[in-house]
């Protein structure tokens, strides 16, 4: 029996509260057969000392199973994290208190319903704050944190197929497009539905804010699943948010149900930044505009709930292309009129940020 195979059957075992195996991970540092005794080692940083002991059990386990091996040998060596400073706290433009002084803004991108296209202009919008800061000599200060646990797509818009590392209890974000990004997808498998009850979903994202390595950021955007239940509450308790951005199509479908969005942030406390008319229009080869989900319901929304237009996104193969290339067309075509739209739209959240809190 080879390393190799000793590896593949540890896949088996979970890290606790993950759906990801330790090897994957990369906690098993070395594994050998001889004379019927297999013998691993595992590396671990966590200051719990229920996970050791829970992992070499479920090693042990795993390996007895295998055909031939009449004695195990599990050494886990287990490094206590490193103290995280106690973070100051600032409160956000409502008031509120508790946000992490490393986190300047945070914001949500928030929908009444799904199928508005929420996502796509989160990690458009992502991607171009990004880049305005780049450019300002603020490389990397830009996070994206995806609190869809249904239906995570960011890993797929930002092209990002990896796992995170995880240190004890901490988190390592996934880095692209100069974004900081952290989302169910990655800790979960391709053929696992995520089944899960409100309270499971709460600590999921209190997990994100707190557990997540997310460092020094300018802005942290969240991208919130549809509605105005569990996982948008459980957001504002555990980060104070600076703002809300709400996203909708023009029909009435989709802006009444946006409105209700609105008026929970409002009732909470979290400002509204303004409002994103998301397939806005269809532009064809000549140039012609055509209103096929109808006009002006993302202006009558917003001038309902006293916030602003930020713009108006066109409904565009290319970007819908880019999102599933991994390749967001903020990034991949920033000149393009697409790419145009998504960063006077991120210059016009950053300007409205700052305003309030310069």
């Amino acid at each position: 029996m080879t390393p190799e195979d000793l590896k593949e059957a540890l896949k088996q075992v979970k890290y606790p509260g993950f759906s990801r195996d330790i090897v994957s991970f990369g906690l098993v540092r070395s594994a050998g057969f001889v004379d019927g005794t297999a013998k691993v080692a595992l590396a671990l940083t966590t200051s719990d000392p229920k996970i050791p002991l829970f992992l070499r059990n479920e090693v042990e386990k795993c390996l007895r199973a295998l055909p031939g091996v009449t004695a195990t040998i599990v050494d886990v060596a287990v490094t206590a994290p490193k103290a995280a400073p106690v973070a100051a706290t600032t409160g956000n433009l409502a008031g509120n208190e508790g946000a992490p002084k490393a986190i300047r803004f945070a914001i949500a991108i928030a929908s009444g319903k799904g199928g508005v296209g929420k996502s796509t202009f989160a990690i458009n919008l992502s991607c171009a704050i990004a880049q305005i800061l780049t450019k300002r000599g603020r490389p990397g200060k830009t996070g994206l944190m995806d609190c869809d646990i249904y239906g995570p797509s960011i890993p797929l818009m930002a092209g990002i197929h990896d796992r995170p590392e995880v240190e004890g209890d901490t988190i390592i974000p996934m880095e692209r497009h100069g974004l900081k990004v952290m989302s169910m997808g990655f800790l979960v498998d391709d053929n696992t539905p995520v089944v899960w009850r409100g309270p499971m979903v709460m600590k999921t994202i209190q997990q994100f804010v707190q557990n997540v390595r997310w460092g020094e950021l300018d802005v942290l955007i969240v991208d919130l699943p549809p509605g105005t239940g569990d996982a948008q509450l459980s957001l504002v308790q555990a980060l104070p948010l600076d703002g809300a951005v709400l996203v909708t199509t023009p029909q009435p479908a989709a802006t009444n149900v946006a409105r209700k969005g609105g008026l929970m942030f409002q009732k909470v406390n979290v400002p509204l930044i303004g409002v994103a008319e998301n397939m806005s229009y269809f532009l064809d080869p000549g140039g012609q505009r055509h209103a096929i989900f109808g006009e002006g319901g993302g202006k009558k929304i917003a001038d309902s709930l006293g916030t602003v237009l930020l713009g108006q996104v066109p409904l565009l193969q290319e970007i819908r292309a880019g999102g599933d290339a991994g390749e967001p067309v903020a990034v991949s075509a920033p000149d393009s009129p697409a790419g145009r739209i998504f960063h006077d739209i991120a210059a016009k959240v950053l300007a409205i940020l700052e305003s309030k809190r310069p």
